[in-house]
């Protein structure tokens, strides 16, 4: 175990980047800031405030949720009200929140015995894309050998001496390809019983192998409701929000690590309205300090490139689309027309919550479309399922990219029903829409779609 403790150090210390060439890497010190993390369900009232708000008002919703309800790494595990410890812990999070992070986080910081030193003496790490590829049927020793530098026999010796001190954590489950094989198979309950990789760790996440072991389950929340079936109890809901305004600021304080600069930086977005609640999302937060890092570099006004956010939600989009969809079933046009249809109609109907049957005729697999999130709200005896774009700001970008989407002649119609039913009804303003049509008209931005897609 301490040699697999030294493996984890050297190995989790460095992050790669979206944009890092082969070889390029960054100490996780430089880039990692504690994200905002809530232990409870929100209900509809305050769903509406996040998305709805931005800049000050916006960190302000954040801070409030964060005052008493914020949790750290180490009481992920903590009893409840009742003093019941859970065995499964489900880390949800949009895409781009930090949940790989935070993950590579808690690996390191165990391995250098700063996390749950007395609570696990082996913290294992599965990736479920990884898990994806790999062939033929395995055993559950044999995957976690796949990952990690133990052998087979060390492992499994591992798993049957103490159980109750392993911690698994299961990485990206909304990722893993699940067939319904995992419903009628036999029930797999032996660390060495072979079946396809995604069966053997259903069987884990189900507690058939291994019940007296823990987990830690990171996922997006089109599919938490999918593994909260699959989970063995008692579970623990957690959920990243992504920063609040002093982790922005700590991000940025990281990241530039030169006082003047970050300081320079930071006073600039913060100017901004929308940058400044972009920046809560940590992708964006880096997006928009490595945009800065090359404008300080190259001697460039620090803001070219930033005059509006439009330019930086169009680099937000390339990277959940070539980083965080899985199994695409329509091309990135058709998926952004059909975003920006979605987006139009909670328009028009004044929603930011929208619910199940609107979003399925609109967009045809939902789950696998990183924009948008889904909630589980208490109705009376039952439960309603409804959905958002990450913030009210992410519903205009998609509505301003599917008037440009069309031709000239119907892109111009939308605008101007856009600006009448803006005066009719003066409950919903389409300034933000107009600004990231004009935004994506913008030549170099166009050529950049196109050329990409």
């Amino acid at each position: 175990i301490l040699k697999y403790k030294k493996q984890i150090c050297s190995e989790y210390q460095y992050v790669t980047e979206y944009n890092s060439l082969p070889g390029e890497k960054v100490l996780l010190s430089e880039r990692f800031t504690q994200p905002l993390i809530l232990q409870r369900h929100r209900d509809q009232k305050e769903r509406e405030e996040e998305l709805r708000f931005s800049g000050e008002d916006f960190q302000q919703v954040l801070n409030s949720r964060s005052s008493d309800e914020s949790s750290h790494l180490n009481t992920l595990f903590k009893p409840d009200s009742h003093g019941i410890s859970p065995s499964a812990v489900i880390l949800q999070g949009n895409s781009g929140n930090g949940k790989s992070f935070t993950v590579q986080k808690i690996m390191l910081d165990w391995a250098s015995d700063k996390l749950y030193k007395e609570r696990f003496d082996i913290v294992f790490h599965l990736k479920c894309k990884e898990i994806n590829r790999i062939p033929g049927r395995k055993s559950l020793v044999e995957i976690l050998s796949y990952s990690c530098s133990l052998t087979s026999d060390e492992i499994s010796q591992i798993l049957q001496q103490s159980p109750e001190k392993v911690l698994f954590i299961i990485d990206g489950f909304d990722e893993l390809r699940l067939t319904q094989d995992i419903y009628y198979t036999t029930p797999n309950t032996d660390l060495l019983q072979k079946a396809k990789p995604e069966v053997t760790l259903c069987a884990l996440l189900k507690g058939r192998i291994l019940p007296g072991s823990f987990l830690l389950v990171t996922t997006r929340s089109t599919a938490t409701d999918k593994l909260s079936e699959l989970l063995k109890g008692p579970q623990h809901f957690s959920e990243i929000m992504g920063f609040s305004e002093k982790g922005v600021e700590e991000y940025f304080q990281k990241f530039f690590q030169d006082e003047e600069l970050f300081r320079k930086a930071y006073e600039c977005v913060r100017a901004n309205e929308n940058l400044i609640t972009g920046c809560s999302i940590p992708v964006i937060c880096w997006i928009i300090c490595t945009v800065m890092r090359e404008r300080f570099n190259d001697g460039a006004d620090v803001m070219s490139g930033l005059e509006t956010t439009t330019s930086v939600y169009v680099d937000f989009v390339f990277t959940l689309l070539e980083h965080h969809c899985q199994g695409l079933g329509q091309s990135v046009p058709s998926l952004l027309r059909s975003l920006g249809q979605l987006a139009e109609r909670g328009m028009l109907e004044q929603q930011v919550l929208l619910d199940e049957k609107t979003v399925y005729e609109m967009v045809s697999d939902p789950a696998s479309s990183p924009f948008l999130c889904k909630f589980l709200f208490k109705r009376r005896i039952c439960q309603e399922t409804m959905f958002s774009f990450m913030h009210l700001s992410f519903q205009e970008f998609f509505i301003a990219m599917y008037y440009v989407l069309l031709d000239q002649e119907e892109s111009q119609r939308k605008l101007v029903e856009l600006r009448l039913f803006n005066e009719n009804t003066k409950s919903y303003t389409s300034d933000g829409v107009v600004v990231f049509a004009f935004g994506l008209l913008n030549e170099d931005l166009r050529s950049k779609f196109w050329k990409k897609y």
